[in-house]
């Protein structure tokens, strides 16, 4: 081959290897290149440096932005777009945000909207705190205040035409209780069963019904205020014969009701109960002043109406209690206000007990002759806590008034406490607790006290 032929030949071979590869898309990969360390400067000739002067001047360029120059994190991706989204659906994105139940998307273009949107802004606000309502450690049982309150927030903006007197809105409100409370039991809770106690003289008696079987007792007692102020309080369909003579001893009366039921009762008894309440509370709050010392006659005894539905607030809310026990349901005390009227309307009621105890050989005797100069001796009735406060109980004589001047014994009771033994439901012996001085007159009021419980 000649010197040509070989020219010819590497001119061939530079176009089979690079033009023409180059047009049919192949690019050759240059090998690597060799390291610094390694380069002989004796086998190839370095070309000579370009003088300073021959070399051209740098040509000013634009700062990048930082994006572009800023080094790439693997661990930190870049930030995506912003969502954007219409209108409509934004706003129907404010329930799912006051939850918290947006992507972090939505919810970072829901709160962009707001700082420019205020009607949906105002609608957030109602929405988040609707949330804080939802989101609450507090029990979800009725607060009992709840009703008074409300009842007390509605009449300061606008008094009713006929307001319920203030001696009745004891039986109104404990009424409304006990309603709340059988409202929330199932059918079957109805036949829970329920031991009734009280005393007897000295002696602890008991009655078992049920849930259903207590409030037909309520209904039929009831009945004999509503008696009293001339209104149709029929006993329901579980008694025996509605125009029957009823007696009006409450135990005799509640007797002979269930006995002539003619089926057990059930939950049905509620309504005639709740309307016969009902009732009784209009009647009072329409019939005027005059009512409240219209006489109720229960047989062996009789009290003023006032006195008289004060008398049944008390029951409602202890017979409340009974039934709540039976079925594993919250009940509290009365009002602070109401439960100093049980207590104080108890208080009262003890001289002429200890009389009738007396008279029946089951107190001690009198010890000192009254007098209009001296009214005689006194315990120190202290009942503490809710609606507590100090009586002064006349040992000698019914009709005298009790003296701070003449205590010969003090009793201190938790109010609560001192209405279970009312109720006959905690034994005397274990009432007190704090006593001190004559240890007869102690004993006599305890025991007159639990003898005011009945059926």
């Amino acid at each position: 081959m000649t010197g040509d032929d070989e020219a010819n030949g590497h001119e061939g071979d530079r176009r089979d290897d690079g033009r023409d590869d180059e047009v049919r898309g192949t690019r050759r990969i240059p090998g690597p290149r060799a390291a610094t360390d390694d380069f002989d400067p004796g086998a190839v000739p370095l070309p000579p440096p370009v003088p300073e002067e021959l070399r051209p001047a740098p040509q000013p360029t634009a700062p990048e932005p930082e994006s572009a120059v800023a080094p790439t994190d693997p661990s930190h991706p870049p930030a995506a777009p912003a969502l954007v989204l219409p209108h409509r659906v934004l706003k129907a994105l404010l329930g799912a945000w006051a939850l918290a139940a947006c992507s972090a998307e939505e919810t970072e273009a829901v709160e962009a909207h707001l700082t420019v949107c205020a009607a949906c802004a105002d609608e957030a606000l109602r929405l988040r705190d609707a949330v804080g309502l939802l989101q609450t450690d507090r029990s979800l049982d009725l607060d009992p205040t709840l009703r008074s309150r409300v009842i007390d927030s509605c009449l300061s903006r606008r008094p009713a035409d006929i307001p319920v007197p203030d001696w009745a809105a004891p039986y109104d409100a404990e009424t409304a209780r006990l309603d709340a409370l059988l409202r929330d039991i199932g059918g079957s809770e109805w036949h829970a069963p329920v031991r009734l106690k009280w005393f007897e003289g000295e002696q602890e008696v008991n009655r078992k019904t049920t849930v259903a079987g207590v409030i037909g007792h309520l209904m039929t007692v009831d009945a004999v205020v509503g008696t009293a102020l001339g209104i149709d309080v029929p006993l329901g369909d579980g008694a025996m014969g509605q125009g029957a003579d009823w007696p009006l001893s409450p135990g005799a009366r509640t007797e002979k009701y269930w006995s002539g039921a003619r089926r057990p009762l059930t939950r049905a008894i509620r309504e005639p109960w709740r309307e016969q309440s009902h009732a009784l509370i209009r009647t009072v709050s329409f019939a005027g002043r005059n009512v409240a010392d219209l006489s109720v006659s229960y047989g062996d005894f009789a009290l003023p109406m006032h006195d008289s539905l004060l008398d049944r607030s008390f029951e409602c809310w202890v017979h409340g209690g009974d039934i709540a026990h039976a079925v594993d349901y919250p009940y509290e005390a009365p009002a602070a206000a109401y439960l100093n009227r049980m207590i104080d309307l108890s208080a009262r009621l003890l001289p002429a007990a200890l009389a009738e105890r007396r008279r029946s050989g089951l107190a001690g005797p009198a010890r000192h002759l009254v007098t209009a100069g001296s009214p005689g001796r006194s315990l120190h009735l202290e009942v503490e806590g809710s609606g507590g406060g100090d009586w002064y109980i006349p040992l000698d004589s019914p009709a005298a008034v009790g003296s701070p001047a003449h205590t010969v014994a003090q009793v201190a009771l938790d109010s609560v406490e001192f209405c279970q033994l009312v109720a006959g439901h905690v034994p005397p012996a274990e009432a007190a607790a704090g006593q001190q001085g004559d240890r007869e007159a102690i004993r006599d009021v305890l025991s007159a006290a639990a003898s005011l419980s009945r059926l």
